[in-house]
């Protein structure tokens, strides 16, 4: 038996990859990628994902990209952050594969040997080096559709 505070009750779960591809949704409708746009003064998950990635290039891990969105749009204070990122990974996590940036908008993202992530338009000589690329495993978005 599992007490309050011992064993799966707390496990922290991760939406990390290594040395890893994700490549666009099969059906993905962007033949070229395309930057989020908002919807009225609302930023979107996809703009706010955009531009942590974009401006950061392996700076931040899936994890770190996705509880970063999530603390922006729940207006979370700094000093909350650490509770609520336990919390927040003590769930199961939708990843990157899930991302409208890899599903709608024509981003692959490539997560280096630290897990670090970048994003690749999929018109880019980049996005089809991956493709190429025995070294790092591949993985598709997923889709859309069934």
């Amino acid at each position: 038996m599992n007490k309050p505070g011992m064993g799966i009750e707390n496990k922290i779960h991760t939406t990390n990859y290594v040395d890893t591809f994700i490549e666009v949704a099969e059906d993905c409708p962007a033949q070229v990628s395309q930057i989020p746009k908002a919807r009225g003064d609302t930023k979107t998950i996809a703009q706010m994902q955009y531009d942590l990635i974009a401006k950061n290039p392996y700076r931040f891990t899936s994890d770190d990209v996705l509880f970063t969105v999530y603390a922006m749009k729940n207006d979370l204070t700094k000093a909350e952050y650490k509770n609520a990122r336990v919390l927040f990974f003590s769930k199961g996590q939708p990843c990157m594969r899930a991302s409208p940036l890899t599903k709608r908008f024509g981003f692959g993202v490539h997560a280096d040997k630290e897990g670090k992530i970048a994003l690749y338009g999929i018109e880019t000589k980049a996005y089809q080096q991956f493709l190429k690329d025995h070294s790092v495993k591949k993985i598709k978005a997923m889709r859309t559709k069934k």
